[in-house]
């Protein structure tokens, strides 16, 4: 379950409804019933918070958010978005890792999963991380 307090618009999520998962971006906030509209592949359905999940930091889900991976020298795992820097010591493992955006770095940041990660970057870049492809 992910606590309303946590999204924003253009989050990324999973909501469940029936035993089934629908992964999708959040469209609308409605604070009075603390209802999550998330726009799926088939439509937009309204979730309660405690049907939506969050979607784990992982290589995939970062490569599908167009980051660009690069295997440095040292071992270390470098993705890249524009000037925003994730880098991480292990192969797909999110445990400890640090961030960047210009002179702006945070080491080990409580981020596990997509929706908080975008929520640190649009902080730091004051744009939203969605996956178009940034240069």
């Amino acid at each position: 379950m992910i606590k309303f307090n946590e999204l924003k618009i253009g989050d990324y999520v999973v909501g469940e409804y029936e035993g089934k998962t629908w992964p999708g971006r959040v469209t609308d906030l409605n604070s009075t019933d603390k209802q999550i509209c998330v726009e799926t592949e088939v439509q937009e359905i309204w979730f309660d918070e405690e049907h939506l999940f969050p979607i784990p930091i992982t290589d995939q889900a970062l490569l599908e958010l167009n980051f660009v991976k690069e295997t440095l020298p040292d071992g270390f795992i470098k993705y890249k978005k524009g000037p925003f820097r994730i880098v991480t010591a292990k192969e797909n493992d999110f445990s400890s890792f640090e961030i960047w955006h210009r002179e702006d770095i945070r080491m080990n940041p409580d981020i596990h999963y997509i929706h908080q990660l975008q929520n640190a970057y649009l902080q730091m870049t004051k744009v939203h991380l969605t996956n178009e492809v940034v240069v």
